[in-house]
């Protein structure tokens, strides 16, 4: 049985993938930063679909949180054998011109720097030369990375074209630890990010201009990170699945 702990999962794709797990039965650990409600509600519902859930509370961006979280999800969860790398922030539309270094570090410790410190730690725990169990880690880049984001963020897009990069990096590295890591890229997806930079119908609005003529849900998102979790994607590392509409 799976044992995966996913960063930001009281929300969006997080959350989405979380459930994913949980309706097949496996122990799903559910981090958050701030709202205990939204990860506890997740984790009653990871409960409720066949699963076991602990929340796990912790900033990605704050090393300690992040030794702490991995501490708990292997004491509480009786074990690790993936990781989702998923927290990740945006920020209102605006030209680079004109963002101040407040925003830019708060982008990359939180989409960078936190999704490093959250894979060196996973590298710890799953790797066998470290008596790990091996396994997988996922993590959630953005199709934003290929396209750049001009005149919207292109502060986020460059932090998921690092998450591109970490991820090919880190699965030579783990290949001969058997630990498989792989990364997602959606594209424009239905969840409540697009809130948090100030335009919460962006999705939708957008949606009808993709190829396939529509925003992605959350579920499909999940569904395409759970394959490279499960064993039937067990040849594959080193690889970045847009699900993306078309984009």
């Amino acid at each position: 049985m799976q044992k995966v702990l996913i960063t930001g999962a009281s929300r969006g794709i997080g959350r989405a993938t979380a459930l994913a797990c949980g309706a097949r039965g496996w122990t799903v650990g559910v981090n958050f930063v701030a709202n205990a409600a939204a990860a506890e509600k997740t984790a009653d519902e990871v409960r409720a679909k066949g699963g076991q859930a602990v929340t796990l509370q912790g900033d990605v961006a704050d090393e300690t949180d992040v030794v702490v979280m991995f501490e708990a999800a292997k004491s509480g969860m009786g074990g690790l054998t993936s990781v989702v790398i998923n927290a990740g922030i945006v920020a209102p539309k605006s030209l680079l011109a004109d963002m101040d270094v407040g925003r830019l570090r708060r982008m990359f410790d939180v989409n960078v720097l936190g999704a490093v410190l959250c894979a060196r730690e996973a590298a710890r725990y799953l790797s066998r030369d470290r008596g790990g169990p091996g396994g997988s880690i996922v993590l959630v880049s953005s199709a934003a990375s290929r396209i750049g984001s001009p005149f919207e963020y292109v502060d986020y897009a460059a932090s998921k074209g690092a998450i591109d990069t970490l991820t090919r990096g880190l699965a030579k590295e783990l290949a001969a630890q058997g630990v498989r890591v792989n990364a997602v890229r959606p594209g424009l997806v239905e969840t409540d990010i697009h809130a948090s930079g100030g335009r919460p119908d962006r999705a939708i609005q957008l949606g009808p201009s993709t190829p396939i003529g529509r925003a992605g849900k959350a579920e499909e998102i999940a569904e395409a990170i759970v394959w490279f979790l499960k064993d039937a994607s067990s040849y594959a590392t080193g690889a970045i699945l847009d699900v993306a509409g078309g984009i």
